[in-house]
């Protein structure tokens, strides 16, 4: 099982952010089935102002090429992912074409 942590913020406007999260509140079971069929088993958001957290919980064959792959050739996804772009702001520091970005560790109480 692997974990991962990414950051992502949204256009910093509370009609726009509450219109993002009515979004998520109903995703279209296509939607959730090219997470599940990726090798995503969970997917959790939280925000605080505009700024996104998602941790996202994969089986250790999952590979983001090859979601990347996957979301290409779905046109539901691109549909989604085309309105949830309208929504989102690359943090400035995100590499050109990246939306989310995966953040480093830095503090681990069990590893210590």
């Amino acid at each position: 099982m692997k974990t991962f942590y990414l950051a992502l913020d949204l256009v910093d406007d509370p009609i726009r952010i509450a219109e993002y999260e009515a979004h998520h509140q109903k995703v279209a079971p296509e939607i959730l089935k090219s997470i599940t069929d990726s090798g995503i088993t969970n997917m959790i958001l939280y925000r605080t102002g505009n700024r996104l957290f998602m941790i996202m919980e994969a089986e250790d064959h999952f590979s983001f090429e090859e979601k990347s792959k996957m979301d290409a050739s779905n046109p539901k996804v691109q549909t989604w992912e085309a309105l949830m772009d309208t929504y989102q702001q690359r943090l400035p520091w995100s590499a050109a074409g990246d939306k989310w970005v995966l953040m480093k560790e830095i503090f681990n109480l069990k590893k210590q």
